[in-house]
C-alpha cells in the first residue's frame, strides 16, 4: 500500500490524500493570453514510468499541498515538501 510522509502529520496512508496532477510539468503564465498552451497543461499528459513528481493534497490531514516523488513503477513514495516551498523557490530561481 502506498503511504505518503506528509511534513507536518507523519507517515499517511494514501487515501487521506488526492491526486493533484504531473508537478513536473511548467505552468503557464497568467499574464499570457496563449490558450493552446494552458489547453496542453490541463488536458495533455505524460505517462512515464520510473521516477516522477507529483502534486497531492492531504485532503483528511492538513489539508497542505505536497510535491511528492514517486516511482510509477514500484508506486514507492520519496520525498514529499510543501507545494509552497517548491513554489518560491522556483520563483527565486528565475530572473
Amino acid at each position: 500500500m502506498l503511504t505518503i510522509n506528509c511534513p507536518d502529520c507523519g507517515r499517511r496512508e494514501y487515501t487521506e490524500f488526492r491526486y493533484g496532477g504531473d508537478a513536473s510539468k511548467p505552468r503557464p503564465s497568467h499574464a499570457g493570453a496563449d490558450q493552446r498552451a494552458w489547453s496542453d497543461y490541463l488536458f495533455l499528459f505524460d505517462n512515464p514510468k520510473g521516477p516522477h513528481r507529483e502534486f497531492w493534497q492531504h485532503v483528511f490531514g492538513c489539508r497542505q499541498w505536497l510535491v511528492l516523488e514517486r516511482d510509477t513503477a514500484t508506486n514507492v513514495a520519496g520525498a514529499a515538501v510543501p507545494a509552497r516551498a517548491v513554489a518560491s523557490k522556483s520563483q527565486t530561481d528565475t530572473p
